[in-house]
Order: C-alpha cells, then structure tokens, then sequence
C-alpha cells in the first residue's frame, strides 16, 4: 500500500504498490462490531485519522489495522 485517502463517511480509496486501486467501506464492519474500542471509530473524526506507514494502514498506534491482502481484496 502505498497511499489512502478518506473519500466518504467511512469509505477509504486504498492505493497498491501494484498501481491497482480499491475503495473500502469500513462501515458495515465498524457497525456490526460488538467491540466498545472498534465501535468508537463510528466518530468520524476518529476514523479520518489513520496512517499509513510501512505499507500498512492503522489507527492510533495499531489499535484498528486489517490485514493488506483483505484490503486488497475489500474484504474486512
């Protein structure tokens, strides 16, 4: 991974080193999630402040990251 851009509540476009291009909709997941700690990234605000370094996109110190082959494949 090379570059994420938030694009809309909750949905991040995710550029691959391979060129190739996958917008994920992290939505459903945050949603669904019985997790306090997962859930609270249902704040937008929150959820805009990722990082991506070293080829993986993560929050607040790894404390929401998802594998970059599901990324790749949009499937979280």
């Amino acid at each position: 991974m090379v570059e994420a851009r938030f694009v809309e509540p909750y949905r991040i476009a995710i550029t691959f080193s391979d060129g190739f291009v996958q917008t994920v909709d992290f939505g459903q997941f945050l949603q669904n999630s019985l997790n306090p700690l997962i859930r609270r990234y249902l704040d937008i605000s929150l959820f805009k402040d990722f990082t991506v370094e070293n080829g993986d996109l993560f929050w607040h110190g790894y404390e929401l990251c998802f594998p970059i082959a599901d990324l790749y494949e949009n499937q979280i």
